[in-house]
């Protein structure tokens, strides 16, 4: 089907996203600064233009049709890049010359990458970093499809088509509540606390994959009771006794102090982890090439200035 996208507007299509999320015409009108006429009219422009209905109108108002699903999520893709046009050009008229995409995992963000953005903002006034956080898998994912300049993730996904080099090393350690029955300081292999029930992160998440990798290598099955979004929340659900969980310890530890929590390392040779940084395989960008190298391990940075000598 051709689309006359002559027939289409932003405000119409700022409307139907409106109505999407709040599922009310009333309600998307106003926030649109539209009456409810007007907006009534623009919404069955639409739905002649696209040639299909985009709602279902019920007595409790609007439930969004599977062509009004992919119009709203679309839609709203359109406008936050039109949003960020206009950030960007404000950006300009105040003296930011670029932006550059980072995604990043939330290991390397709760533990490193803070304090080595602040102190690039610092060095580099005219550039703005754009962090945003995912998975280590979505990291990889974002980069391959172009949604980020570089990014920073845990090794594991598959990174074809990616240049990368090491950022920093972490440890991941058992997260217990206080007395637990598998306290104690020596190491603990992971399938012995495969009895517990656990917490851990979305799907995607590095750590998540390693364990479910370790139980299928033994045969045994993993008990994944929760999945929540943050080190944070894996830590309040661990201190109310729902399950255990595995954390990087560097992370973790100011968390689990402040919850009382007590924490034990892992035997597993997979609790040692490498985090990457990664960019698009011949990406050319001297602003990106200058960020990767500032971000990198110290010790790789060294080892490729004493390569070229």
């Amino acid at each position: 089907m051709h689309l006359n996208l002559a027939r289409f507007d932003l405000v119409s299509i700022r409307l139907a996203v409106a109505c999407a999320q709040s599922g009310s015409l009333t309600a998307a009108a106003r926030e649109s600064n539209l009456a409810l006429a007007a907006a009534s009219r623009r919404i069955r422009e639409l739905e002649s233009a696209l040639g299909e209905p985009l709602f279902e109108r019920h007595a409790k108002g609007l439930r969004t049709t599977a062509a009004g699903r992919v119009l709203a999520r679309h839609g709203l893709t359109l406008l936050q890049t039109l949003d960020q046009i206009g950030a960007e050009l404000a950006d300009l008229r105040q003296g930011i010359a670029r932006h550059v995409r980072l995604s990043a995992s939330t290991a390397a963000i709760n533990q490193f990458l803070p304090p080595l953005l602040a102190r690039y903002a610092k060095s580099h006034p005219h550039v703005r970093v754009d962090l945003e956080e995912q998975v280590s898998e979505a990291v990889v994912t974002a980069l391959c499809e172009g949604r980020a300049d570089l990014g920073v993730f845990v090794e594991g996904p598959d990174t074809s088509g990616l240049q990368t080099q090491l950022f920093r090393h972490d440890e991941l350690v058992l997260v217990l509540p206080p007395r637990h029955r598998l306290a104690g300081k020596a190491p603990l292999a992971f399938i012995d606390a495969l009895d517990e029930d656990w917490i851990s992160l979305n799907a995607g998440a590095a750590m998540l994959q390693k364990q479910q990798q370790a139980a299928l290598a033994a045969n045994r099955p993993f008990r994944l009771r929760m999945q929540v979004r943050s080190f944070d929340a894996v830590c309040h659900m661990v201190a109310s006794r729902l399950g255990i969980a595995i954390l990087p310890k560097a992370a973790a530890l100011p968390i689990m102090q402040a919850m009382k929590l007590t924490w034990r390392p892992l035997a597993d040779t997979w609790a040692q982890r490498r985090l990457l940084v990664g960019t698009a395989a011949g990406q050319a960008d001297a602003g990106i090439a200058a960020l990767v190298a500032f971000l990198v391990e110290p010790s790789q940075n060294a080892k490729a200035k004493r390569t070229k000598q």
